[in-house]
This record gives structure tokens, sequence and C-alpha cells, in this order.
């Protein structure tokens, strides 16, 4: 099939996009495209306009601003997955970034596209809600900041106003000196959708004990979470994979995981528990082997 017939603008900058989504309510932001095209193609997204982004100054960067990382709504993921400073100061966000869809896909998707999309099953998404991202909109010629675990509402189901863009994403950055990362997930095909997936970023002392740590679960219900209780039983502690395992364990059971034809709610649920294990337990390695 082919989209159904739409106008098409490219805005000089966020404020005319912002102007012109309030002006049509069946008008779609569109940067990367690599959600919005396909879908467009099986006629089961239908915009009145296509507002093109991907062009506007000053959206696509990565700065380095000392507590935080602040990247552009804009940002390619392919610049994402080799930049410098993102390897050097989130681990976490470089860590999983080969596993976010395909190289191609990769070449022209976009960070903020991702998170704007709001799939609990994203990596970038999970990144943002386990590390505590602040995600900052532009509309009526203001930004307004908000926290990724008040952003993502449910499955595609953001906070994003409906005449407003994302304009960027600050990571913020952890100062201690032994940090280590783990990231796992489960899917049908290798960077296909994940059906689970759990991250893990924790700092050591010098003792290998846990210092700080911060654990997320995606695809697993209908918005990525914390698992607070978890990063707190870590304190102060060395890796016990039993330990974790039960911490983890407690954790998850009261959640409503999600079930369709790919994975019943039984099996995220059991699952998510031996990822995040995991995940903990390469974070806690990574972290013992750096000076």
């Amino acid at each position: 099939m082919k989209p159904a017939a739409f106008e098409y603008s490219r805005p000089a900058d966020i404020d005319e996009a912002c102007a012109l989504l309030a002006a049509d309510d069946g008008a779609r932001v569109i940067a990367g495209g690599q959600t919005l095209v396909p879908l467009m193609a099986m006629r089961l997204a239908r915009p009145s306009r296509l507002i093109d982004i991907a062009r506007i100054p000053g959206l696509s960067y990565v700065r380095d601003e000392g507590r935080e990382i602040a990247v552009g709504a804009t940002t390619k993921q392919h610049v994402i997955e080799s930049d410098p400073v993102v390897r050097s100061k989130l681990p976490l966000l470089a860590k999983v970034m080969p596993f976010v869809g395909h190289t191609a896909t990769r070449a022209r998707g976009t960070v903020g596209g991702s998170i704007v999309n709001g799939d609990p099953a994203a990596e970038i998404v999970l990144v943002a809600v386990t590390l505590g991202a602040t995600l900052v909109w532009r509309e009526g010629g203001e930004n307004a900041p908000i926290a990724a675990s008040d952003f993502f509402l449910g499955p595609m189901v953001t906070a994003l106003p409906l005449t407003a863009c994302l304009a960027e994403t600050r990571f913020p950055v952890w100062s201690d000196a032994r940090i280590g990362v783990g990231f796992h997930e489960v899917n049908a095909r290798q960077s296909d959708f994940a059906f689970v997936s759990a991250a893990a970023q924790v700092a050591l002392d010098g003792d290998g004990r846990c210092t700080r740590a911060a654990i997320g679960i995606g695809a697993v219900t209908a918005v990525p979470f914390r698992l607070e209780g978890v990063a707190q039983s870590l304190q102060s502690q060395r890796f016990d994979e039993d330990k974790v395992r039960e911490a983890v364990k407690a954790a998850v059971a009261d959640i409503e995981p999600m079930a369709d034809l790919h994975a019943s709610a039984e099996y995220r649920k059991r699952v998510a528990v031996t990822m995040a294990a995991r995940a903990i337990a390469d974070a806690y390695q990574d972290a013992s082997g750096r000076a």
C-alpha cells in the first residue's frame, strides 16, 4: 500500500513547528520516520500534514553540561552509538545502542523520535527511565521539563501536549569513579522488539561494595519502570546472586505484565527476574574491572 495524501511542511525552527501543530489537529511531526512512515504505508496512520523537523538548526547535538548530558531531539541514533562523550559519561546508553533496531534504522532514527513514540520495549526509553532523565518539550515559545518517569503514560502514550515538540533529553551523569553497566533482553530475533529487557548501572567502592544503583525493567508492563527497592537493597553490598534474584522477584511480584501473541504475562514476569539479575551481575563485573 501507499500512504494517503498529506501536506508537507518544513519549518524553520521548533516554534514554527509547534504553531503548525496547533493549526492542524491531524498534523504529525516527523524526524527520522522509522516508525511513522511504515504506519503510513500500511495506512494505520493518516496524518493530514507532516511537519519535518529533521533539518531544524540546533536540534541535533550531544552536549556535555557537567552533571548532565543533553541530547537534542533530532540527534541520530547512530551518532549516539559512536559518540565519545556518551561512551565516557553515559555508559548505559552506549551499552544499549547496538540493540536499538538495526544498523539501517539507526542511521535515520532519532533519539527524540524513539522517546516520543513511547514504546515500552524501546531501549532508549528504558535508559531514560532507569537513569532518571529529564525530558524537555517546547510549546508556546517556552520550554517545559518533565521527569522521564512521568512522561510515559502507556504503550505509545506520553504526556507530550498535542501542540508541543520534544526539544531535548537530559541524562544525568554519575561522577563515581567505578561505574559498571549491564543490559539484557529477550526477543525473537536480534534487534527485533524485546519481550523483556533489563538495564542496570551500579557504582562500587574500593572493596567492591555498591554505593549507588539504578535498575530498570522494560517491555514487561505498559511503561518501563525502576526497581527502587532492589537498588536500595544493593547498598553497601557485594554481589550475591541469590539475594539479588530474591530481591528482584519480590519487586515484580505485584506488577501486571502485558500479554500478547509473543509472550504471556507469566513468561514476562518470570523472565524479568532472570534478565534483571543478569544485568546487575554484569554491572558489578563491569565496575569491578575499572580502576
